[in-house]
């Protein structure tokens, strides 16, 4: 098995500081007046803060590539599926 250095830990405070910030752009995207931008802005966040915690908290960034792109995929799926059923609905209503 290979050995893999730990995520450092001014590595882990700014993924830290970079899901409050995150978490702060999703709630101010609830502020817009705007069909479509606030859905993109959640999903898009919500993105990210996910391929944060894979690659720096869950420290997979080093793992079996088959761990890495289940964990980040599952997120993908889950936004598109979201996406599909958000835009859905826009043309329904």
């Amino acid at each position: 098995m290979a050995s893999h250095a730990s995520v450092s830990r001014k590595t882990l405070v700014v993924s830290w500081v970079a899901l409050v910030l995150l978490s702060v752009i999703t709630v101010m995207a609830g502020q817009f007046d705007h069909r479509l931008l606030p859905g993109v802005i959640v999903l898009l966040a919500g993105l990210a803060k996910a391929w944060l915690i894979v690659d720096h908290f869950m420290e997979l960034r080093q793992a079996h590539q088959g761990w890495r792109l289940a964990m980040l995929g599952w997120p993908v799926v889950m936004a598109l599926a979201i996406g599909l059923a958000f835009f859905w609905r826009l043309g329904a209503g």
